[in-house]
């Protein structure tokens, strides 16, 4: 028998009373229980680019929390991840655009004229849609990070006949200061090879359909309150700094797989500047 019982360092002594978390992927339809605020509900959805995931209760109420530690499943804690991704699809037959494709094709040397668009959101959207177009075109979009010195651009670019430069402007509405900054360099000497239009929405955001992303229309931001930020928080996303911005674009543009995900007023807009600048 031995006298001083056993040994109390053997074994994994630290471990939880519940055992230790596995990973474990946040299959949509588990049901899962967040431990610090007791909510149970089903996995209803899981937003990659938000690194969060939404359970719905038996009220069907909702609520999102943060991807990973922190969750029980059956009653043991579990690191909940995204799932695993299917397998990629057979090349498409169209472009984002609604072009035919042109598998295997080689980017043509870029064109001196250009596409202008306001800042990286807008390169990023449409680069989406319309980036295979603009390679076998030979067009390249450059961003601005704003409008108000779009003169300047235009002054070091020196647009001419061989040398087209289309601008996208956001918010292009009578009245507004893009308005006037448009009228002013169309009226100037680069206006005749300079192409400016525009969409009405606030920020290029909103030329994404809100069904895509399981909203009836776009929230209405107050001006007091920084658009982006105000619409992050009016949905529930984190909204603190500027990668919480980004990371809220990444989830906004990873729901846009074609032409047919945007505004009109955006498509119109975007095949001008192109038929533009790919003119001759």
């Amino acid at each position: 028998m031995d006298r001083y019982g056993s040994d109390v360092l053997s074994g994994d002594w630290s471990a939880p009373r519940r055992g230790r978390a596995v990973e474990t992927p946040a299959d949509l339809g588990l049901v899962v229980e967040e431990v610090t605020t007791d909510w149970c509900g089903e996995i209803v959805a899981v937003e990659r680019d938000l690194d969060t995931l939404t359970l719905e209760d038996r009220r069907g109420k909702r609520r999102t929390f943060p991807l990973g530690a922190g969750f029980l499943l059956e009653g043991k804690p579990v690191i909940l991840t995204a799932p695993v991704r299917a397998s990629a699809p057979k090349a498409p037959t169209r472009t984002a655009s609604g072009s035919l494709a042109v598998h295997g094709a080689a980017a043509r040397v870029a064109r001196a004229s250009r596409i202008f668009v306001e800042g990286r959101h807008d390169a990023e959207l449409v680069e989406k849609v319309w980036g295979e177009d603009l390679r076998l075109e030979g067009v390249v979009v450059e961003y601005l990070g704003g409008v108000d010195d779009l003169a300047d651009h235009l002054r070091d670019f020196k647009p001419g006949p061989e040398r087209r430069v289309g601008v996208l402007v956001d918010h292009l509405v009578a009245g507004s200061k893009e308005s006037r900054i448009a009228a002013g360099i169309l009226r100037g000497p680069h206006g005749g090879h300079v192409r400016i239009v525009g969409h009405p929405f606030i920020d290029v955001w909103q030329a994404v359909k809100p069904a895509r992303l399981g909203l009836e229309r776009w929230p209405t931001i107050p001006r007091s309150i920084e658009w982006k930020k105000g619409v992050c928080q009016h949905l529930g996303w984190p909204h603190r700094d500027q990668a919480d911005i980004a990371r809220a674009w990444r989830h906004i543009l990873g729901r846009v797989d074609s032409y047919a995900d945007l505004e009109p007023e955006l498509l119109g807009r975007v095949e001008e500047l192109i038929d533009f600048v790919t003119v001759g």
